[in-house]
């Protein structure tokens, strides 16, 4: 301790025995993406199926093809063994819809938190609150590596874009939140990923927020992130052309009702984005409330058959089993954790009228 610290110590009352320590953050290193990918790797022929579904999401979004886009699954996935059960019924399913829907299923394994929470597979894959990160990217990994193998397109949201290195190369289709469609840092994200990517309208409800975003991420950007072998680095991205708008609602309001969509449909034009518009059934355009989907689903749809060609695409929470349960020891199989959603029996039905 030097005499001007001592003296200021005293200046105070304190004395050096006195003084508390301040806290301290830890870190743990975690491997690299280059040594993910070589401990669980892409086959040439599963790559080839991934780019070949990125191209049909593509196409839907564009206008190429006229299937309706629908991204469906579990809010969040805590039970692997479950999402797989519930992805051997989905791709079954989409077979039989294939002439009318383009099925991709949701693979979350980060789940933003209002406060604090569990905060997905990646993140804490023993919920327990250990955080083995390690185990939780090997996992998540693994898992939409085995969804890719069944046939499926693969949709998650990116939330931290370190985690998005380890599984942009597996994924068809992202997410970017309504809390972090306003952050530079995940329009930088997105300008450089692969696949196409959707903007959910802020959490007021706005979609002008959405807009920027996909204007920004359709411009290149150099940007500070990390290179394969997990140095830091400046990143140089192309641009992303194939963003597009998701409406969520927003607090206390719905955005999925023909007004609504011709307004959002109207500033797209006016930015000259991207026109096609995706619907998030759940969040705060179901208010909480997961039975709700099916008819919203059924509403937009109608709207759709009735001439609006800018909806492209609808978004679905969808489970095993309906509703929501609390972590604890007797877990049922299927059920989410996080958000309430449909159950499989109403989710299957109502896929078949969609396609119907």
């Amino acid at each position: 301790m030097t005499a001007t610290t001592a003296t200021v110590l005293q200046a105070h009352g304190a004395s050096a025995a006195q003084t508390v320590a301040e806290p301290t953050r830890t870190s743990q290193p975690l491997p690299s993406v280059a040594q993910i990918r070589k401990l669980l790797p892409l086959m040439p022929a599963l790559a080839e199926q991934i780019c070949q579904q990125r191209q049909q999401v593509r196409d839907t979004l564009h206008g190429r093809d006229n299937r309706l886009l629908l991204v469906v699954g579990p809010c969040s996935i805590h039970d692997e063994q479950a999402a797989l059960t519930y992805a051997e019924r989905l791709a079954l399913l989409a077979q039989d819809v294939s002439d009318e829907l383009l099925l991709v299923m949701r693979a979350y394994v980060e789940k933003p938190r209002t406060t604090v929470g569990w905060k997905g597979l990646l993140y804490d894959p023993q919920r327990n609150g250990s955080g083995d990160m390690a185990q939780g990217v090997r996992r998540s990994r693994q898992l939409m590596l085995e969804l890719a193998a069944m046939g499926l397109p693969v949709a998650t949201e990116a939330l931290n874009p370190l985690a998005m290195h380890y599984l942009d190369d597996l994924v068809s289709w992202t997410a970017v939140g309504a809390r972090t469609t306003e952050s530079q840092i995940h329009r930088e994200m997105v300008s450089g990923l692969p696949m196409p990517t959707g903007f959910k309208n802020g959490t007021d409800g706005s979609v002008q927020t959405a807009i920027h975003a996909m204007q920004s991420a359709a411009h290149s950007h150099h940007h500070l992130g990390l290179c394969e072998q997990g140095m830091p680095a400046m990143l140089q991205t192309p641009g992303n052309p194939d963003t597009h708008l998701v409406l969520r609602g927003g607090r206390g309001i719905t955005n999925y009702d023909a007004d609504s969509l011709n307004a959002a449909a109207s500033a797209l034009a006016s930015a000259g984005a991207n026109p096609a518009i995706m619907v998030d059934c759940s969040h705060d355009n179901a208010q909480k409330q997961h039975q709700r989907q099916l008819d919203i689903a059924a509403q937009v749809v109608a709207q759709r058959r009735a001439g609006n060609t800018a909806i492209r695409g609808l978004m679905l929470e969808s489970f095993l089993q309906p509703g929501r349960q609390n972590d604890g020891d007797a877990l049922i199989f299927g059920c989410s954790l996080t958000d309430p959603c449909l159950g499989w029996e109403d989710t299957a039905r109502l896929i078949r009228q969609l396609a119907g």
